[in-house]
């Protein structure tokens, strides 16, 4: 299919305020509310038609920048500088483009921007990724197609070859590898258990919502069926081989699958590898570290890229998530002895594809597969933040992905019931109604894709993918 070229006409953002029902602490953070801002972006073709689409995106604190000279509102700032330059970037390109060439013509000059305002990496790429987002939900809009249908077409032109951004893939068939993924209607949700989470029913917090829903480990695993689990690290490695016992205890007759996240807590490798031999040599965490399948990013940002971990990744594998802050990190990371790298939408979707085609050049020239892609949550909340999300790693095909908003949160109680009945029609399998909220529907820990697959749109269903814009505040 030849990509369509399009105007980028407006550009809007909005933003509503989400308070967690539970603090949610990971690595030195404890977040306990923050703003979701939404995108609306109008594209206009060749003809004069035009088409409006979406996306939604938390702006979580202390991760995309961890400096703790930095308050939270700085943090929010940094990320309404990155939307705003994309914004202008993209509103004033002269020609009609492609949805790839949108973002690959504005992808170096974003970054430079933003390092020579002392932002990170992961900062640049906030802005364009909920764009991008937008822009390819209007194009599946107009063309009547799902996101799945439309990237396996190739519908946005993803050209590596004529970009310059992704020089390793030259000789890559990426139109086959698009044309080659078929979407999952099914994906188990992998359990996030934070820093100050409760883990069995006797440890409860005492000011814990009374709400209907899981307050502690153990009541999560009970209500949804949990099979799948991602276990926060805090980097002192006494306090997290007592807290992975505590851990194991509740989820070892129920856990398939265990990740654990360093979140930058440990120094270096050195460190990390003395957390390492505990694990590995504590027997009540046996039976837990045969089923951890990897450990995200469990050294320092400024470090982890700084020299080779082959040693230790041939000991467990070992997944790059907050160094990931550029198309090329994946490919340094590889060089030192990184396996994984994380799919994570406040990256932009076009980095999932890259990398994920990344690992499937590599693994064909290997006997044993050893190079992944995994999807990671940045604590996504019901609606068409989660639904993009979801929708792009299960047509990636990934088997899991962790999920963390729908315990944090108590799903769209907060928002206009309107907008809580639009989300349960378009998408009846993905969402319930229970405790008085809309809410995503975990079933045996696995939640239901059937409606993402097939709904036109980036995984909306309908232009404003039902969302209450009038119930927002218009900012920037």
């Amino acid at each position: 299919m030849d990509a369509p070229r399009f105007h980028i006409e407006e550009i809007r953002f909005a933003e509503r305020d989400v308070a967690l029902r539970l603090p949610f602490r990971f690595g030195a953070a404890t977040v306990t509310a923050c703003p979701q801002v939404y995108v609306r972006a109008r594209i206009r073709f060749a003809n004069g038609r035009t088409a409006e689409g979406c996306a939604a995106e938390m702006m979580v604190p202390k991760w995309f920048d961890k400096n703790p000279a930095l308050n939270n509102e700085q943090n929010f700032e940094q990320l309404r500088f990155a939307l705003r330059d994309a914004r202008d970037a993209y509103l004033g390109e002269d020609d009609a483009q492609t949805a790839w060439t949108h973002f690959a013509s504005n992808y170096a000059a974003l970054q430079a921007r933003a390092k020579a305002k002392g932002l990170q990496a992961l900062v640049a790429s906030y802005g364009p990724a909920l764009i991008d987002r937008a822009v390819m939900d209007a194009l599946c809009l107009h063309a009547g197609k799902s996101f799945a249908a439309a990237m396996s077409a190739n519908l946005c032109g993803i050209d590596i070859a004529g970009s310059g951004l992704a020089d390793d893939l030259a000789g890559f068939d990426m139109p086959a590898f698009l044309a080659s993924q078929s979407p999952r209607t099914r994906i188990a949700a992998r359990h996030t258990v934070g820093l100050a989470d409760a883990i069995d029913d006797a440890d409860a917090l005492p000011d814990a919502p009374a709400d209907g829903l899981p307050t502690t480990l153990a009541a999560a695993v009970r209500r949804y069926g949990l099979t799948h689990f991602k276990l926060k690290l805090c980097g002192n490695t006494a306090q997290d081989i007592d807290r992975l016992q505590r851990i194991a205890r509740v989820i070892d007759g129920h856990a398939q699958l265990v990740t654990l996240d360093g979140n930058e807590q440990y120094a270096d490798a050195d460190d990390f590898a003395v957390f390492l031999d505990r694990m590995l040599s504590t027997p009540v965490l046996w039976k837990l570290a045969q089923k951890t399948v990897f450990v995200e990013q469990p050294i320092r940002r400024d470090a982890a890229l700084q020299r080779d971990v082959s040693a230790l990744g041939k000991r467990i594998a070992l997944l790059v998530d907050e160094s990931d802050g550029t198309l090329d990190a994946f490919v340094q990371a590889r060089a030192l002895g990184y396996t994984g790298v994380s799919s994570k939408s406040c990256k932009g979707f076009y980095k999932s594809v890259v990398n994920a085609a990344r690992c499937a050049h590599w693994n064909a020239a290997q006997d044993k597969p050893r190079h992944f892609l995994s999807g990671e949550d940045l604590t996504m909340q019901a609606g068409v933040g989660v639904q993009q999300d979801l929708a792009l790693v299960g047509w990636l095909g990934l088997s899991h992905v962790e999920r963390n908003g729908h315990h944090y949160v108590n799903g769209l109680a907060a928002v206009p019931e309107a907008e809580q009945r639009a989300l349960s029609q378009l998408h009846p399998g993905l969402y319930e109604t229970s405790d008085g909220a809309t809410r995503l529907a975990l079933r045996d820990g696995q939640l239901d894709l059937s409606s993402l697959a097939t709904a036109p749109g980036f995984a909306t269903g309908r232009p404003g993918a039902g969302i209450s814009w009038d119930a927002m505040r218009s900012v920037y």
